[in-house]
């Protein structure tokens, strides 16, 4: 694998800052301990700029090239933050915090990240200026809209954004993009179903929520089935059932149902949102009983621009031989799609080999998708901004 050298080089040093943030996962925007170690590390680089305190915990870093010719800038982009999963790896730097654990491999961005920022800043081998973003709160915080919203992208000048996550799956090292719809939209849903709550015996005096609700939840899948274009992407999930009964022998007053629904296409969120709400509502009339959707925008489409996907991908190839340029789009939503909402940019996907998918209490970063993940960063600075 053609990585850098002096990120070679670096490999066990990364690896030993990636193992301390695994020890000491924070949550959402409680990152203070972690954006204090990224700081830290940054003004042990000798960086241009440290600002703390984006998007309330996030930090950005700026790192001049040699030259400065026409003025361009470009953004790279790690994550922070952990989630309120108990570890199940029996790591010997396994998360020291109960109930906390990096799972999701955001300590493997963070590191990576850092390791293309001291490389960087010792060589300076490019024309313009890289902005480092280092995000709190990607797990259900939005802390990459709220990075933007502190008008990050127009006080640093940033033209182009781009960002990475570990793959599961994916061969360790190896690069897999695609133009277009990468990750999709999540939002949530909440179904109130009020009926008339009674006793198991005497159900004509009732009406019975619980049969009115998984009358809801079965007409629901219809969304997907008879509402959506078959090439089209769409997934609905309720996830929670929730009487307001614990007796075997009582009709429940009230059901509460929540769920998600997740797209590739913009225009299927409306489109869910109000099928949601019809069939919910016409369902629980129809039986006599009532219901009250509430929905809950979650995050965009992640939707990689056309030319800086190619660029991230010659960086990729450069870096690791070859790169899948086409991979299919999954399901799972991703906050940096809110800076792509604002500039042109692109996310792409390093392998984790074969280890527990994310989210899972066994799930580990592989250290040696390090040298790739640092290079891929550095090499994208060094192509995007070359030094004539």
């Amino acid at each position: 694998m053609p990585v850098k050298n002096r990120l070679a080089e670096m490999h066990d040093e990364i690896t030993k800052w990636r193992r301390h943030l695994h020890a000491h996962p924070e949550l959402m925007y409680d990152v203070h301990e972690t954006a204090a170690f990224v700081a830290e590390r940054l003004k042990e680089f000798g960086v241009d700029e440290i600002t703390p305190g984006i998007g309330k915990t996030g930090v950005v870093a700026v790192i001049r090239g040699r030259q400065d010719t026409h003025g361009r800038v470009i953004g790279l982009r790690a994550d922070m933050d952990a989630l309120p999963i108990e570890e199940a790896t029996g790591l010997d730097y396994a998360s020291t915090v109960s109930g906390k654990m990096h799972a999701c491999g955001h300590d493997g961005h963070t590191s990576m990240l850092l390791g293309a920022a001291q490389y960087l800043a010792e060589t300076r081998n490019f024309d313009g200026t890289a902005v480092l973003i280092f995000q709190p709160a990607e797990e259900g915080g939005a802390g990459g809209l709220a990075m933007c919203q502190d008008g990050m992208m127009d006080r640093w000048g940033i033209q182009e954004v781009y960002g990475m996550h570990n793959m599961p799956g994916l061969p360790v090292g190896e690069f897999a993009i695609r133009p277009g719809a990468l990750l999709a939209s999540s939002d949530e849903f909440e179904i109130v179903v009020t009926g008339k709550g009674g006793h198991a015996a005497a159900p004509h005096d009732a009406v019975d929520t619980t049969l009115v609700a998984s009358h809801i939840v079965v007409a629901l899948q219809s969304v997907v089935a008879r509402s959506v274009d078959p090439i089209k992407r769409v997934v609905l999930t309720v996830g929670t059932f929730e009487t307001d009964s614990s007796a075997s022998n009582v009709i429940a007053h009230t059901v509460r149902l929540l769920g998600t629904v997740r797209t590739l296409d913009p225009e299927y969120r409306t489109i869910a949102e109000e099928r949601v709400r019809r069939i919910a509502e016409d369902t629980a009339s129809a039986f006599g009983a009532t219901a009250t959707m509430t929905w809950t925008p979650g995050y965009p489409v992640t939707v990689n621009s056309e030319a800086e996907t190619g660029y991230a991908a010659e960086a990729a190839a450069a870096v690791a031989g070859k790169v899948t340029e086409n991979t299919d789009p999954i399901m799972p939503s991703e906050d940096f799609a809110y800076m792509l909402e604002e500039r042109p940019g692109a996310y792409i996907f390093v392998g984790n080999g074969d280890t527990a998918m994310c989210h899972h209490p066994e799930y580990n970063f592989d250290d040696d998708a390090i040298p790739a993940g640092c290079s891929w960063y550095a090499e994208l600075v060094e192509r995007r901004l070359p030094v004539a």
